[in-house]
């Protein structure tokens, strides 16, 4: 049975910023003993302090999660710390914006290397120690991880590498008789400072795609998990949307991203291929929770508050699909609008089946 998180040991990866900061004040916040690491030491050790001084229990081992020896230490030193690991948070990322053919063969290597192999070493080395405890693998996807999107192609292919993976270990332990509960968290656009370290090739700094949501629903929806026992965790509606989406259909996907797809993920401020990034080693700021869209930003989302709740939530998402081929179907794109009704009556009975599955 998975313990309350005032109970747990969790280790977060890429704690320094963004999500997996906003994860590790909450969950220190509610009594949760945190185990930060990120390859910013100076930016580690001042949120271990901050949550420490606040009467909370952290501390800070800074790690590359490319590096599989520095990730194993990481594993040891929370059990060296505090005689478990409850659940294991696979957080870390990096972003790279430009087209396949712009982007050289070594950075896209490199996002790939963060964002799914630094989740692979992650897991191989927190397993021997969930499997004693019971606990809970978490990885940090996104909404990506079931649609691509131009200008983020490594990106794109690494989600996409780590939701293939965990449906096949998920079943291995499952297999095995093992307690540990994997989770796959899908977050839509959160407005974080990843944008701002991203590097990037279009002559431009690069945005998240609208809608945005605030770090602190990313949060909420990991300890969901690491208290829980779900599958998947989408972050937000538009990921949930996105997803059924290109179930239904992806090549009216394709037609809405080549007229949408790229001037929505770029800003009016100049930043060039050369301005500082994190693609390879951290910068000196990490930038704290929040990016630089907090205006546009949402604090909420109605589908997550009602997503533990199959049918509900299958309701919601129909809703919204519903609205979503109301509007559309007011404006020239016709294809929108047979692609959101057929989402919305595929959906409207699609929470009572999944009530009965617990998977």
């Amino acid at each position: 049975m998975p313990k309350p998180i005032s109970e747990q040991v969790i280790v977060i990866t890429g704690a320094s910023s963004g999500i997996g900061l906003a994860t590790a004040r909450e969950a220190a916040r509610r009594g949760a003993r945190v185990v930060l690491a990120a390859r910013n030491r100076e930016e580690l050790e001042r949120v271990a302090g901050e949550i420490r001084r606040e009467g909370g229990s952290a501390i800070a081992v800074p790690t590359d999660v490319t590096d599989y020896p520095r990730v194993e230490a990481l594993a040891r030193r929370a059990v060296e710390e505090y005689g478990r690991i409850d659940s294991w948070v696979n957080n870390a990322g990096v972003s790279l914006y430009a087209t396949f053919e712009e982007a050289s063969l070594e950075d896209f290597k490199q996002v790939v290397d963060v964002v799914f192999y630094g989740q692979v070493h992650g897991a191989r080395a927190a397993l021997p120690f969930l499997k004693q405890t019971g606990g809970a693998l978490v990885c940090v996807g996104s909404a990506l991880s079931d649609r691509g999107i131009p200008l983020q192609g490594a990106y794109c292919a690494a989600k996409h590498a780590l939701k293939g993976w965990l449906d096949s270990l998920r079943v291995e332990l499952m297999h095995e008789g093992s307690g540990v509960r994997v989770t796959l968290v899908k977050p839509s656009s959160i407005n974080t400072p990843l944008f701002n370290k991203a590097k990037t090739q279009m002559g431009v700094m690069p945005q998240p795609i609208p809608p945005i949501y605030e770090p602190e629903l990313a949060a909420e929806g990991i300890l969901r998990a690491v208290e829980g026992d779900e599958r998947d965790v989408y972050i937000g509606g538009a990921g949930k949307l996105l997803s059924v989406a290109e179930r239904i259909s992806p090549k009216l996907l394709d037609l809405q991203q080549t007229r949408q797809g790229f001037e929505q993920q770029k800003t009016d401020w100049p930043k060039d291929a050369d301005a500082p990034h994190n693609l390879y080693a951290h910068v000196e700021s990490d930038g704290g929770v929040r990016g630089d869209f907090t205006p546009q930003a949402k604090s909420r989302s109605v589908y997550q508050e009602v997503a533990g709740y199959p049918v509900a939530a299958s309701l919601a998402t129909a809703a919204v699909l519903g609205v979503a081929a109301a509007l559309a179907g007011s404006r020239r794109d016709r294809a929108l609008p047979v692609l959101f009704a057929a989402g919305a009556l595929m959906l409207s009975g699609k929470g009572t089946l999944a009530a009965t599955y617990g998977g």
